[in-house]
């Protein structure tokens, strides 16, 4: 080998050595993580913010140390599916599933890429996983699932004597369906009685709720996916008819609803967001048992109050942690 070819060599291998450090290679080899909801609307927003604040501090800065997409169904399954195929084609390193029908679709997709389910209320009613123990599979995550009863010691407050209490639901959304059931079990121990009304589009859920007036002395909303994404309806309703709107979702309130006792989705977020983390860091999705929000708020609206036909209590009012002006 002569000089100039032996400098040509060194030259190119050399060149070679930097190109292994380009922004472009350094950026494949960082962790990446898929997010996606049904649907966007406030409360599954906040979960999002949430997980993203949360994996920053703890150094995985989305579009900074680790590669971030998000995408949203906008209401639609067949598009969750599309979605949940799309990161697995991708090799996402984790998958995060926002509500149930995205997190069902990604289950479905893979058996392999970490999935971390948030704001799915029963995980194991909706074949995430078989119990709340640690999976042994690819599947964790975050649920916000409520107790039932101090609902309805809230329904109570907002509206004393009340005997019929509406709901509008989803029947294809599995959460919604399980809430309904219980409810209607936990409202009979009480003497109370379970008014349902179903909703399976989002276009249905104000002519559900008009279905409802003269028959019950409050409506209860869960964290039905469909049902929140179109609330205003549900206030106009409620507002128009005089009956007091209870939600289980505390956005709900700043649009309308009158109060709720319900889980800060934006702590769930950064609940979920340290799962993320862990398994990011090296920890096996299926060592890490299911949880549950930790975090409940009650908050109140005296305005929509008012416009319902149901002033709040001084007590109640007292004992909440928020009041919406």
């Amino acid at each position: 080998m002569t000089r100039v070819t032996r400098r040509i060599a060194l030259s190119c291998l050399a060149a070679g050595m930097l190109a292994a450090f380009t922004p472009a290679a350094f950026a494949a080899e960082l962790k990446s993580v898929g997010v996606t909801a049904i649907v966007d609307h406030p409360a599954l927003d906040s979960v999002r913010k949430g997980i993203e604040d949360q994996l920053k501090d703890e150094g995985f800065e989305p579009g900074k140390q680790i590669k971030y997409q998000y995408q949203s169904a906008q209401g639609n399954t067949a598009t969750a599916a599309q979605i949940a195929r799309k990161f697995v084609g991708d090799k996402t390193d984790v998958i995060v599933a926002i509500a149930t029908p995205s997190a069902q679709a990604a289950v479905a997709a893979t058996r392999s890429i970490p999935v971390v389910f948030t704001a799915v209320t029963d995980p194991v009613a909706a074949k995430l996983v078989k119990s709340w123990k640690p999976s042994g599979t690819n599947v964790t995550g975050v649920s916000d699932r409520l107790p039932l009863a101090p609902q309805i010691d809230l329904i109570q407050k907002v509206k004393p004597g009340a005997k019929r209490v509406g709901m509008v639901y989803s029947p294809g959304e599995v959460n919604s369906v399980t809430v309904a059931k219980e409810m209607k079990a936990e409202l009979a121990k009480r003497g109370m009685t379970l008014v349902q009304a179903a909703a399976a589009r989002s276009v249905d859920v104000a002519p559900a709720a008009k279905s409802l007036i003269g028959k019950v002395d409050v409506i209860y909303t869960s964290t039905d996916n469909n049902v929140i994404s179109t609330y205003e309806s549900m206030v106009r309703v409620a507002s128009d008819a005089k009956i007091p709107l209870v939600a289980a979702d505390t956005d709900s309130v700043g649009r309308g609803a009158i109060a709720a006792l319900g889980m800060n989705y934006y702590d769930m977020g950064r609940q979920t967001g340290k799962v993320v983390a862990r398994i990011l860091k090296g920890e096996k999705p299926g060592k890490i048992a299911p949880e549950t929000g930790i975090k409940t708020t009650l908050v109140v609206n005296p305005a929509s109050a008012q416009k319902q036909g149901a002033p709040l209590s001084e007590a109640l009012l007292k004992e909440a942690k928020e009041v919406v002006k």
